[in-house]
C-alpha cells in the first residue's frame, strides 16, 4: 500500500499560483493569452491560475505520455491529443505539472516553436532541476516551487490515475 506524505500545502500553493498570476499579467499587460494545459495533470493549475490573470485568456489542451502506470518516465514522448486552434502569431503559455527529466517539455517545445508563435513562455507548478538528462535544457520562465527528487501526487499529478484529487502536493512512498 502506498503512503503520502504532504510536501506542499493547498493554502502554499495558491498563494504562490496567485504570485505567478501576476507576473504574467505585469508581462502581457491587455495581449492575449493562450494557455496550453498538459493533460491531465496541468488541470488544477491551469483552472487556478487563469482565475487570477486579467488578460483576455483562451485555452487549449495537449495530451501527451512518457510515463504510463510507472514512476519513470521511458523517455519516448507520445502526442495523444493536439492543440485544436493555431497559435502562429499568437502569445502562448504552457502550462505544466512537473518538470522533471525535460525530455517532454523540450519535445513539446520545439513541436510548439515550430508553429511560430509571437511569443512561447513554460509555467510550472513544480521543477526538479537535479533529474534533468543530457541536452535538455529549458528556460522556464513561471516557476511554482523547485523541489528535491521525490515522486509526488496530487492537485493534479498521478501515480497509475489515482491521487490526483489530493488539494495538496505529496510524495508517494510504495
Amino acid at each position: 500500500m502506498e503512503k503520502v506524505n504532504l510536501m506542499i500545502s493547498k493554502e502554499d500553493i495558491n498563494k504562490r499560483l496567485e504570485e505567478i498570476a501576476s507576473l504574467i499579467n505585469e508581462e502581457f499587460k491587455d495581449e492575449e493569452v493562450i494557455l496550453v494545459c498538459i493533460l491531465k495533470g496541468s488541470i488544477y493549475i491551469m483552472c487556478d491560475i487563469s482565475q487570477h490573470l486579467t488578460m483576455p485568456v483562451t485555452i487549449d489542451f495537449m495530451s501527451v505520455s512518457s510515463y504510463g502506470d510507472k514512476t519513470e518516465s521511458s523517455g519516448r514522448v507520445r502526442i495523444i491529443k493536439d492543440l485544436d486552434e493555431d497559435i502562429e502569431g499568437k502569445n502562448v503559455i504552457i502550462v505544466e505539472d512537473i518538470i522533471d527529466s525535460g525530455r517532454t517539455l523540450s519535445y513539446l517545445t520545439d513541436l510548439l516553436k515550430a508553429r511560430r508563435p509571437k511569443k512561447l513562455k513554460i509555467c510550472t507548478l513544480l521543477d526538479k532541476p537535479d533529474r534533468r538528462v543530457s541536452g535538455c535544457i529549458l528556460k522556464v520562465d513561471y516557476v511554482g516551487f523547485v523541489i528535491e527528487d521525490k515522486f509526488v501526487v496530487g492537485y493534479g499529478m498521478d501515480y497509475a490515475q489515482k491521487y490526483r484529487n489530493l488539494p495538496y502536493i505529496g510524495a508517494l512512498e510504495l
